[in-house]
């Protein structure tokens, strides 16, 4: 029976491994999980910065499109309003009329101030649009370069 055990312990011999060192290979495994770490945050952080500078751009359109909407809808009630009080008072004077002469005088100067009033509504309008569209864009246009300069920097 002695000469069993000899046997077994020279198989388990055969199959041990030689003694190594883990601690080499542990450190650089820390290493480079502190480097990915380390990206993973930066990465992370340059991700918020820019949601958060898209959400502000996003905040600051829609304010400004309220107020350049607003602004829109006060001219165009101003042009009704200045048409329609023209329209009332082009009425009275077409009710005191004494002739059809007079009543031709009187509409033909009404559609020429019409024509005039229209043509500086519409001149009004298109500024106040080009006003709307320039502050609408701004915001845009600013992240737009603010972004294409980071992407220039990296």
């Amino acid at each position: 029976m002695a000469k069993a055990a000899t046997d077994k312990t020279e198989t388990a011999d055969v199959f041990a491994f030689p003694a190594m060192d883990a601690a080499p290979f542990a450190d650089q495994f820390r290493n480079f999980a502190e480097q990915g770490l380390a990206k993973s945050k930066e990465a992370y952080d340059t991700m918020k910065s820019t949601m958060d500078d898209a959400q502000k751009t996003v905040e600051k359109t829609v304010e400004t499109a309220q107020e350049q909407g607003s602004k829109l809808s006060l001219t165009a009630i101003g042009a009704m309003r200045a048409n329609t009080e023209a329209s009332f008072a082009h009425l009275e004077k077409l009710v005191g009329v004494k002739s059809l002469g007079e009543a031709f005088e009187i509409q033909t100067a009404f559609f020429r101030k019409q024509a005039e009033l229209a043509v500086d509504q519409a001149k009004e309008m298109q500024s106040v649009s080009k006003e709307a569209f320039e502050a609408l864009s701004a915001p845009v246009k600013a992240a737009t370069e603010k972004a294409m300069s980071s992407v220039k920097v990296a």
